[in-house]
């Protein structure tokens, strides 16, 4: 989902190179190394990973190769090149007990199987001995995969009410301002760690209530309910708002409203066949 839109944006500027899993696991350390040796960039983007949030505790080792592993095959193989890396990163590396907004200064502290395998994915690009950035991103949605806003959809079109989870807080983010957010940052030279996601912030069910609202299922009733009423197999931080502290302090651009975004989005989905 995010790829796609990184390969667009970045396409019109600069030679790009992009490896579908097919031609390229992250998670084979030797397939990592041949394949940067050979194409030998610049700067190496790592938009893989294993997002399924649930599917993550049941797989443990399979996140661990995908979200750790992988970004650390490839941070060493860029190492190898002289090649900077991008590497995504997400919110749930924090656990959601500070009331206000993440800022990038403070300790993580993961719950989940998902998210210390994100985590351990940070830690291996920092070890290596590239040159790097870390985009901690939250919630995204985008016009190439599935994601919360197209699932409450389709949910909205079958069923004339909807439960959704109001005691989650976070930073819905549009894969097309994070991907523009990406070069913005990249061809600045920024190193280190960054949080990325559009302004403003909302729990699942405001969400869920503007994108059922925005697509014009005015039949369509949207319950907001409490985590406790809708366990999960994985834990879920109650706070995952990340502030865009840096951005601010470096004087770069931010990333619009998540509504302005979202709006967008539900729009586009509604123009589709």
């Amino acid at each position: 989902m995010l790829a796609t839109d990184v390969r667009r944006e970045f396409a019109p500027h600069h030679e790009v190179v992009a490896f579908p899993r097919a031609e390229l696991d992250v998670t084979d350390r030797e397939a990592c190394r041949a394949r940067i040796a050979v194409v030998r960039p610049d700067v190496v983007i790592n938009a893989a990973g294993m997002t399924n949030v649930d599917a993550c505790e049941s797989s443990r080792e399979e996140a661990f190769r995908v979200n750790a592993e992988g970004p650390g095959n490839l941070a060493a193989a860029a190492a190898e090149a002289g090649a900077f890396v991008a590497h995504y990163s997400t919110d749930y590396v924090f656990d959601g007990s500070k009331s206000g907004p993440y800022v990038e200064e403070d300790p993580p502290n993961p719950q989940g199987v998902y998210a210390r395998s994100k985590l351990l994915g940070e830690v291996r690009v920092r070890e290596s001995a590239c040159e790097h950035l870390i985009l901690r991103i939250s919630w995204v949605f985008g016009n190439n995969g599935r994601n919360f806003i197209r699932t409450i959809l389709d949910a909205a079109r079958e069923q004339p009410v909807l439960r959704v989870v109001d005691d989650q807080r976070g930073s819905p983010s549009y894969t097309v301002d994070l991907a523009a957010a990406t070069r913005r940052l990249v061809e600045a030279g920024c190193r280190g760690t960054y949080h990325v996601t559009n302004s403003g912030s909302c729990t699942w069910y405001e969400l869920a209530a503007r994108a059922v609202e925005w697509a014009r299922l005015a039949r369509v009733r949207v319950i907001a309910v409490s985590t406790r009423e809708f366990p999960r197999p994985a834990p879920r931080p109650a706070n995952s708002v990340l502030d865009n502290a840096r951005l601010r302090r470096e004087g770069l651009p931010l990333l619009r409203p998540w509504r302005e975004a979202a709006r967008e989005y539900v729009e586009s989905l509604r123009a589709e066949p």
